[in-house]
């Protein structure tokens, strides 16, 4: 949740995503901050750690925004009720789950309770299905091979 307020602010994004205001909003981000404007070394320097950043929070907010979702929601659910649960790790709030197919999704605000119930579910999928998979926020982290 942090990343996502982070790259919120970043953007000036206040509640849901628009596709159209955010891209705008990075199109004059990067004018500003390309390190070609910039003649100091160090201020050149500063430029490239903030593009990348810039870069980083627009690709990001792209995956979570609503349009993106709904465009994917066929796959996802496809993935999820047809795909085995192959390997899970959680860190502070973010829960990234790979299925055997090979895609990860990360769920962010899943709590260590939470975590702890699913990973002690005898049916980590069917929990998953009741518990996680629509009850989140997420976005897709890795694409099948």
């Amino acid at each position: 949740m942090k990343r996502i307020n982070e790259y919120k602010k970043i953007f000036k994004v206040e509640g849901a995503i628009n596709l159209k205001d955010l891209k705008t909003t990075y199109r004059g981000l990067v004018k500003e901050w390309h390190p070609d404007k910039f003649q100091d070394e160090e201020k050149k320097n500063e430029a490239g750690i903030i593009s990348l950043k810039i870069i980083d929070g627009y690709h990001f907010l792209v995956s979570i925004a609503p349009e993106t979702k709904a465009s994917n929601l066929k796959e996802y659910a496809s993935i999820t009720s047809e795909s085995k649960i192959e390997n899970f790790q959680h860190k502070s709030l973010l829960l990234e789950i790979t299925f055997a197919c090979g895609t990860a999704y990360e769920y962010f605000g899943v709590n260590k309770t939470l975590f702890t119930k699913f990973v002690n579910s005898g049916q980590r999928s069917n929990f998953a299905k009741r518990k996680l998979y629509n009850s989140f926020l997420y976005r897709k982290s890795k694409k099948a091979a």
